[in-house]
């Protein structure tokens, strides 16, 4: 048969290309705690067969995105205070680390890059996830560290079901939600280690709050502390 000559997809490039696809949905919280995922759903929505599908999603599971059920059933976890505490414990603590070495180790340009990262986002309608994860991976690659950089990402994966429920808050529209990221930026061109990592945890511990303080008492008003501060009575959403 003759026609144009192209080269076939090899099976293992597209197991990758389907578990980043899944990744990068997870880790902007395109899944809610609590949600009952079909692999014939997900491998219509990537086109392709669900061999690739099958494969990521065995990856996911071993990382703590998905629970595969006694049942069979894929499941995101279901919405713990617990978990959300722990996960926030793990990001303030590798998240800081890896800042110290990425001023340790940071080098002409990066500073520049960094801000193009914040200048260069479209105008986004709503919070802007994308623009989120960038920066900060972008300055947490600077650390160049093989080690901790894998288990940042998974710690942020686990972390996409309950940024699925935060976002949904009205909280989270009502922020300036790179005032900290500027604080950051501000803080490593004047070399102050101390004022950015105190950016990173106000940075990391705002989605938190938004969610946190109601679980022990959900008639006590939520305060946003940012520096572009609101205060609203917030109240968690049903788990899908």
């Amino acid at each position: 048969m003759t026609g144009p000559r192209i080269d076939k997809l090899e099976q293992v490039n597209l197991r990758d290309s389907a578990y980043r696809a899944l990744h990068d949905a997870f880790t902007r919280g395109e899944f809610a705690p609590g949600d009952v995922v079909s692999l014939r759903n997900l491998a219509d929505q990537l086109g392709i067969s669900m061999t690739p599908v099958r494969e990521a999603v065995r990856r996911l599971v071993a990382e703590g995105a998905l629970l595969d059920t006694p049942s069979r059933t894929l499941q995101v976890p279901a919405f713990d205070a617990q978990r959300m505490k722990d996960l926030k414990a793990g990001r303030l603590a590798l998240e800081t680390l890896v800042l110290d070495l990425a001023m340790d180790r940071m080098q002409p340009g990066d500073l520049a890059r960094l801000r193009r990262t914040l200048s260069d986002a479209p105008e986004p309608d709503g919070p802007d996830l994308a623009t989120n994860y960038a920066f900060h991976f972008a300055l947490y690659r600077i650390s160049r560290s093989d080690v901790l950089l894998p288990l940042i990402e998974s710690l942020w994966l686990q972390y996409g079901a309950y940024l699925n429920r935060i976002i949904a808050h009205e909280a989270a529209r009502s922020i300036d939600q790179h005032a900290y990221h500027h604080a950051i930026l501000d803080a490593l061109s004047d070399g102050n280690r101390d004022a950015a990592r105190a950016a990173l945890i106000d940075d990391i511990e705002r989605s938190f709050r938004i969610v946190l303080p109601q679980l022990d008492d959900p008639d006590t008003p939520k305060t946003e502390t940012d520096p572009a501060a609101t205060t609203s009575r917030a109240t968690p959403q049903e788990t899908p």
